[in-house]
């Protein structure tokens, strides 16, 4: 998890930045300016509705490949997500418009703004009729899914927009007036965010989105599964990559990591690890998760929803260096959330999540996920869908020797397999699904190939 990625350096581009003044709706007979021939078209007319700040830039080419080094994405802060060998596509024009919400935390120092609610909507020259929103996984930023999502799906034509969830970094969890508040803020920014976007898009290209799906992966996959249990209106599909699973009961991360810093501390044994959901076979990713993430993320949540529990740590931050982020709190080793207060399970049950899905749903997770055991998080939900009697709209696959960072595939790439190739036939079979009526495969593992291009390519059905 890139905690802390640079803000790089301001860098020549086409066209100098545009700070936007209000426009309204387009006449009919304007619409064709804004067709594929007119690089731009109507970029003076744009204005995200709610925006406290925003700027506008045109610029030739809206991927990582000809944003990287400029202010309008940050590859820093895509670290580990993805396998180097990774293709993405290039070449895509249009606008791009950064900005933020109104908001009262100041976590996210993007553009030198130290202001959060902060957002990136790209609207492409040639449009396909859509629009595809996401909000950032773990603790990072709103340019942190450049790569995995807004590259691929600009070049299939689709507009874009992602959000910085409304707090950012490791000390998340200051932000907010009580328990639970700063995660709940993530889903009340995604959805002002895809309110805006539809706006905006109008006002681009002369009408509203014809669909608009929901994605993202990890803390981004849970804020794909709660917009579509409970703003199923404002899309029509949405993809989810190994969702974050809150549920007021459990299970939940405060259920599941805490074995992992008892284990840190010698504690607890492989076994009891293995007793708490994590997969045997993913045993050689587990030195690297207890010094990246277990310990960590254990804290920062645990403060997030239960701060009485142990006051003086993480205290009022995880930490001002990168050792005393990532090290665990000992008392987490014995954090037992099921015997923790009402009002602690009160605060969960602000973003807990209930399976009931309102618009067609595919989850993606790998079996080697060791921070979201598959065990404890999409096999549960699954069932959680099921039980609501939303199975028909769901889709669930495993993929094999998949972990939680593509990242990792580089440093064992006999034992592991990206899933960001499996992530885009997903990607493709909701399109199909909700524009087509095309069914996608029923719920399978995706086994891992004896040979060929596992990094770029993945077939949902054997």
């Amino acid at each position: 998890m890139r905690l802390f990625p640079g803000v790089p350096l301001l860098a020549a581009l086409l066209t100098a930045v545009t700070v936007l003044a209000p426009a309204g709706p387009a006449g009919a007979e304007e619409r064709a300016a804004a067709g594929a021939a007119a690089h731009c078209a109507r970029q003076d007319r744009l204005h995200v509705p709610g925006a406290e700040h925003q700027q506008s830039a045109c610029l030739a080419d809206l991927t990582t490949a000809g944003l990287a080094g400029t202010p309008y994405t940050d590859t820093a802060d895509q670290a580990g997500l993805a396998a180097l060998g990774t293709r993405n596509p290039s070449g895509v024009p249009g606008v791009q418009i950064d900005g933020y919400f109104p908001d009262d935390s100041r976590l996210n120092a993007t553009h030198g703004w130290a202001h959060d609610a902060q957002f990136v909507i790209r609207l492409p020259d040639r449009w396909n009729g859509g629009l595809v929103v996401t909000g950032a996984p773990g603790t990072r930023r709103q340019y942190s899914t450049d790569a995995l999502i807004s590259d691929q799906v600009l070049a299939r034509g689709f507009a874009y927009a992602a959000t910085d969830k409304g707090n950012t970094g490791p000390d998340f969890f200051t932000d907010g007036r009580g328990p639970g508040d700063a995660v709940a803020e993530w889903n009340r920014r995604v959805t002002e965010l895809a309110r805006a976007a539809k706006k905006a898009v109008r006002q681009r290209y002369g009408s509203a989105p014809e669909r608009t799906y929901m994605t993202g992966i990890s803390n981004g996959g849970y804020l794909t599964r709660w917009q579509l249990e409970n703003r199923p209106e404002l899309y029509d599909g949405g993809v989810d990559w190994e969702g974050v699973l809150w549920t007021s009961r459990g299970p939940n991360l405060l259920t599941s990591l805490p074995v992992t810093v008892a284990r840190s501390l010698g504690q607890a044994s492989d076994e009891d690890l293995i007793g708490a959901g994590f997969a045997p076979g993913s045993r050689f990713l587990w030195p690297y998760h207890e010094k990246a993430y277990w310990g960590l993320t254990q804290k920062i949540f645990r403060a997030e929803f239960d701060p009485s529990y142990d006051p003086a740590c993480p205290g009022s931050s995880a930490g001002g260096t990168a050792e005393q982020i990532f090290a665990p709190c000992a008392s987490d080793a014995s954090y037992d959330y099921a015997s923790r207060p009402a009002s602690v399970h009160r605060a969960v049950a602000k973003v807990a999540l209930t399976g009931r899905i309102g618009k067609p749903l595919i989850t993606l997770h790998g079996d080697l996920d060791t921070l979201l055991p598959l065990a404890t998080d999409s096999d549960v939900y699954t069932r959680m869908i099921d039980a609501r009697g939303r199975g028909g709209m769901h889709r669930f696959y495993t993929v094999q020797d998949g972990t939680h960072t593509d990242g990792l595939y580089d440093t064992y790439p006999d034992r592991l397999r990206p899933i960001l190739p499996c992530y885009r036939s997903a990607f493709d079979a909701l399109t199909k699904w909700v524009e087509e009526g095309t069914a996608p495969p029923a719920d399978r593992t995706i086994a891992r190939p004896a040979s060929g291009d596992v990094v770029n390519s993945c077939a949902l059905e054997g």
